[in-house]
């Protein structure tokens, strides 16, 4: 946690910005939440990795030694010593001190609008929380306050039930205080506020909480399904009717590999992109990510989404007459919704490292699958499950022939199934199975009673001295 910051510490820089010569204005503020907000960019990270460890890829890349942390993760072999899971823990905690940087000095002065710069903050740090409580369950809590070096010797990990709660309410006081239309296209609102707060209830298995935050979404009149899926992915479709909350990437800023968390562009669709690719629409990439045939077969042959979200490589180049190369755990597939694609302008710095396309962090589908699973898993009502489920199937196959007529056990395993299939390549199956249980029987590797949580950083262990525990069986 805190020896992501000691390169910055050993410096003595001409001018610190603290709390005597900052917060002194509105102007102050907001670019302490600009500040806060950027930490959002590196969750690239957890994005590519999220979906690598999940049945749904495998990690790809050049060889067996091409980023050795992606290849453990997908193995299952990873311990606390692996650098990409410790990227995770230490920008998901940056970011956590950037918000707390506002709140321990949000008192500091007063103006008009003040509590939707709190609102925000409060969504960015729960978004964080979320992030860090998913992949490594208990964390460090210090309410409102920075961490300090030294306080990993002193604060206990909280638990998990503890980390929830600070994130519940956060994402309580976001959704009461966020207004419904951002005041600038990228910041956040109070349906993602919402959608959020849904997802950390249905987390917890707390189905009536997640199904009234959901209900309140969908409820909102402000989000739509894109009525063609073979848009949504486009940057036309960028900040759209489906869009609650989106991770915002812009190509004016490079980066090298020494600092691939300074890039403003989205890093993991360069990882994701083709090797040694010559044809249209795509440009070449790293071939990390690759889709299984398993999750290109679970997609029924009418199901228009398949073709979309897979890019069947043998297909296309015999289609377009394109050239490709062969990477390592090659399985002729790619995740074609962020695979970087052909555009006019000109990147600064390495283009497979400042793509401009935005992550979808929660968009509409995903919302509908999560109030629909929190209404049959509660017991609340299978009808409105089905509705909700099927809106989602209707825009898939473009007709009502193929829409769900099962309740109780079976219609909660259809809309598991709808989840894989509608968010394939988007980091949420592996949590998905693990919080409903079905992790070691999908997931090549998987040891129940290990795996459910990545381990804490070696190196945070051992800066700790003993105050904090690794996770069970690492």
């Amino acid at each position: 946690m805190l020896s992501a910051y000691n390169c910055e510490m050993d410096q003595e820089p001409e001018y610190v910005i603290d709390a005597d010569n900052y917060f002194n204005s509105e102007d102050d503020y907001y670019k302490a939440l600009v500040g806060a907000y950027d930490l959002l960019q590196s969750t690239y990270q957890n994005v590519l990795m999220g979906e690598i460890a999940s049945d749904n890829t495998l990690s790809g890349g050049e060889s067996a030694n091409d980023v050795v942390g992606f290849q453990q993760v997908d193995e299952m072999t990873h311990g606390p010593v692996n650098d990409q899971i410790k990227k995770v823990w230490d920008w998901m905690f940056a970011g956590v001190q950037r918000c707390n940087f506002i709140m321990e000095n949000k008192d500091k002065t007063e103006f008009e609008g003040k509590n939707q710069i709190i609102a925000e903050t409060r969504f960015l740090r729960a978004y964080y929380h979320f992030e860090l409580v998913k992949w490594f369950g208990g964390i460090p809590l210090k309410g409102d306050e920075m961490f300090v070096i030294g306080d990993e010797k002193t604060i206990p990990r909280s638990s998990v039930e503890e980390v929830y709660a600070s994130i519940e309410a956060d994402l309580i006081y976001a959704s009461e205080n966020l207004a419904p239309v951002a005041p600038q296209l990228g910041r956040v609102t109070q349906g993602a506020a919402y959608a959020l707060l849904g997802k950390v209830y249905l987390f917890q298995e707390k189905y009536q909480q997640a199904a009234s935050a959901l209900d309140q979404v969908i409820g909102s009149g402000q989000y739509s399904l894109v009525q063609d899926y073979a848009t949504l992915f486009e940057f036309e479709q960028e900040n759209g009717p489906e869009s609650i909350f989106e991770v915002q990437y812009v190509d004016n800023e490079g980066a090298g590999f020494e600092c691939l968390q300074c890039s403003e562009g989205n890093v993991a669709v360069g990882f994701n992109g083709i090797r040694n690719y010559s044809g249209d629409l795509f440009t070449s990439g790293y071939s990390f990510n690759v889709p299984t045939e398993a999750v290109y077969n679970a997609f029924d042959e009418e199901d228009l989404r398949r073709d979309i979200a897979i890019l069947n490589i043998e297909a296309w180049a015999n289609e377009t007459g394109a050239t490709y190369g062969i990477g390592y755990k090659h399985t002729g597939y790619f995740n074609r919704k962020y695979l970087p694609r052909v555009r006019s302008d000109q990147s600064a710095g390495d283009m497979n490292l400042t793509n401009p396309n935005n992550y979808r962090a929660i968009r509409y589908a995903d919302v509908l699958l999560m109030a629909a699973e929190a209404y049959n898993r509660g017991g609340l009502s299978d009808a409105t499950a089905r509705n909700y489920l099927n809106q989602v199937r209707e825009r898939a196959f473009g007709n009502t022939n193929h829409n769900v007529t099962t309740s109780g056990s079976a219609l909660t395993e259809a809309i598991w199934r709808e989840r894989r299939l509608e968010l394939v390549g988007e980091a949420h199956r592996f949590f998905d199975l693990v919080r409903t249980g079905q992790a070691a029987a999908n997931i090549d590797g998987f040891v129940a009673g290990k795996h459910e949580l990545f381990p804490i950083p070696f190196e945070e262990i051992q800066y700790s001295n003993g105050n904090w525990q690794q996770n069970p069986n690492y």
